[in-house]
């Protein structure tokens, strides 16, 4: 038998750590992907939004590293991945799916769920269906059903025709290979900087993509089985760029469960870039609990 040469097991000796610890571990799925950031102690999953990569939580994760283990979601079709089974209707169940069988495959016990926007929805989705799956879940500026920012009396029945609307419009959208480099305005961020981040990410993700998985957004009412997301800590937070109104918005929409409701001053859909150390410090109380 061929003994190993020296260089083999020298870099035997550097990679088995490191992939013990998961600082190189990828999982890819049909619909995710998650990477294991690294760290130590209990388990902290967090799942960008629409449109989003996974460098939504790059503040975040440095800090999250020194006293938890951390997991990183991006969903097949944003950050310039290939779509793989995004293309088609089932976005938001195969993702809550997934991430459910990676928490079983790997034997995490009760991990902390933290999402952003559409992320926020499916980590909620995630504890409903999977309450073992889930320790704590946190839920960044999304709603529970995002049709009441419209209109405080909306129905599935009554959103579905302009959500299938912006469905395709945005499907059949050219996609654009300029850098976002100017400031395209909007309300994801209370600063020019931010903004331009957020264009840039919406830039990189696959409009067919982003086409379906807005319209299971705006599609999914999550109101009747929020209340069942019960036993564990449950907190929500959410910008006041909007005004006073969003106090009422997020009360009433969240009304019956038990949701604790955190204000994050100055800040807009974005809280992580427009507020960064008001969000960590949040995200760690959130996580002491």
């Amino acid at each position: 038998m061929t003994r190993p040469s020296l260089f083999f097991l020298i870099l035997a000796a550097v990679l088995t750590p490191m992939i013990a610890k998961g600082q190189t571990q990828l999982v890819q799925r049909e619909h995710i992907s998650i990477r294991d950031e690294g760290g130590t102690g209990s388990t902290v999953i967090l799942i960008p939004g629409l449109a989003s990569p996974r460098a939504v939580w790059d503040g975040v994760v440095p800090g999250l590293k020194a006293r938890h283990h951390v997991l990183t979601v991006q969903v097949n079709g944003f950050g310039g991945d290939e779509p793989r089974a995004n293309l088609k209707p089932g976005i938001l169940d195969g993702i809550v799916e997934e991430v459910d069988g990676y928490v079983r495959e790997r034997r995490i016990a009760k991990p902390a769920v933290v999402g952003h926007s559409m992320g926020g929805l499916v980590a909620m989705m995630l504890a409903v269906k999977h309450p073992e799956s889930v320790g704590r879940v946190m839920v960044v500026d999304a709603l529970p059903f995002i049709g009441t920012l419209f209109q405080g009396e909306a129905t599935v029945a009554a959103v579905t025709p302009s959500a299938a609307r912006m469905r395709d419009m945005i499907a059949a959208a050219p996609v654009s290979k300029t850098p976002v480099t100017t400031d395209p305005g909007g309300i994801w961020s209370n600063s020019p900087a931010g903004r331009i981040q957020v264009g840039e990410w919406g830039r990189r993700a696959a409009p067919r993509v982003v086409a379906q998985a807005m319209y299971e957004d705006m599609t999914t009412d999550l109101r009747p089985d929020i209340a069942k997301i019960a036993g564990k800590p449950f907190v929500v937070l959410y910008a006041t760029g909007a005004g006073p109104q969003a106090a009422t918005i997020w009360e009433r929409d969240y009304a019956g469960s038990s949701a604790t409701l955190v204000p994050i001053a100055d800040s807009w859909h974005f809280i992580m870039l427009d507020q960064p150390a008001a969000f960590a410090k949040a995200l760690d109380t959130f996580l002491a609990k």
